[in-house]
């Protein structure tokens, strides 16, 4: 992992907050999370950032020329990245639509929906696993609109500029080996899955793994994660029936993985569609809604498992503008 600038922002935050604690909360981050960041961070640096007290932290003489390099960089990175973002959205006209997307089966359908709105734009779109930074590129106006998701009580923060709506929030399922015991039933108990060796995406500013482990330690239960993974990687484990994992109601079973839904939905995933206020795609922005909510809706008669779920429970996971 290279070094980046949202780590020396990191780093400052820790210094100005004297603590991992009240650092962790100004930075939307869980104590543990910022404490695995420090250590990554610190190893690529090569050297003990900060003392750990009783009382909290203080900068070692090491983490004191950090600080120092890193007060006199932020500023002129801050003001680069104000400019650009004035710039961009000055220039930012219907012709050019940038899109972002989390790994949701969403984005494709919002190309179609915004080519069909925007019939002569050029349409372009990356992706990233975090919502986070997507959600940063949006307020900079350096993305029109993205595909977002988060979790009960990690609901991504409201940004200036920024309209997130959301679509649906879905159940989480079980990603099994499809010959795995489990598989044969129609539902699957987390409380079966805690004994298993768990395939997991790794700890970010994306709060998925933290999310699952808090409701496995429901069960009393913490389950041994081995394998460090995310899209292709961790299907891959999973199919060679290394792990367990969870996905998206939506996910589309293919040969080798079995998807099944969890006993009592005690998990749940929420995707959101958000755009610029002021950008090109402001005043389409109910019938891109519209044409995204068919799409899901389309994906889910493709998913057999969440197909049949939703005939079971048909008033659990409304979609809005369906």
């Amino acid at each position: 992992m290279d070094l980046e600038v949202r780590h020396l922002r990191v780093v400052c935050a820790i210094a100005e907050a004297g603590s991992l604690t009240r650092a962790a909360a100004r930075l939307g981050m869980t104590q543990p999370g910022l404490s695995t960041q420090l250590r990554r961070i610190e190893a690529m640096l090569g050297g003990v950032l900060f003392d750990r007290r009783k009382a909290g932290v203080a900068p070692t003489p090491f983490g004191d020329l950090v600080l120092e390099r890193a007060r006199a960089i932020l500023p002129g990175v801050d003001a680069l990245l104000a400019d650009t973002a004035r710039a961009t959205r000055v220039r930012a006209a219907p012709e050019r639509v940038r899109l972002g997307s989390v790994g949701a089966p969403l984005l494709a359908r919002l190309v179609v929906a915004v080519r069909a709105a925007l019939p002569e734009a050029e349409v372009t779109s990356r992706c990233q696993y975090s919502p986070a930074p997507l959600l940063d590129d949006l307020a900079a106006g350096r993305l029109e609109a993205a595909v977002l998701g988060d979790h009960p009580d990690q609901e991504l923060p409201p940004r200036d500029g920024v309209v997130l709506t959301p679509l649906v929030t879905e159940p989480v399922f079980a990603l099994l080996p499809a010959a795995h015991p489990l598989a044969a039933q129609e539902e699957v108990g987390l409380e079966q899955l805690a004994d298993e060796d768990w395939a997991v995406p790794r700890p970010d500013r994306d709060r998925t793994r933290e999310y699952w482990s808090s409701a496995v330690a429901l069960a009393d239960r913490r389950p041994h994660a081995p394998y460090e993974a995310e899209g292709r990687q961790l299907i891959e484990l999973v199919r060679a029936g290394l792990a367990v994992s969870l996905c998206q109601a939506t996910f589309i079973e293919v040969p080798g993985v079995t998807v099944r839904p969890l006993r009592g939905n005690p998990l749940w995933y929420r995707h959101l569609l958000a755009w610029h206020r002021e950008g090109p795609l402001a005043a389409h922005g109910d019938e891109i809604l519209r044409d995204v909510a068919a799409g899901y809706l389309a994906t889910c008669a493709a998913s057999p498992a969440y197909a049949r779920w939703r005939a079971r429970h048909p008033e659990a996971a409304p979609v809005a503008y369906a």
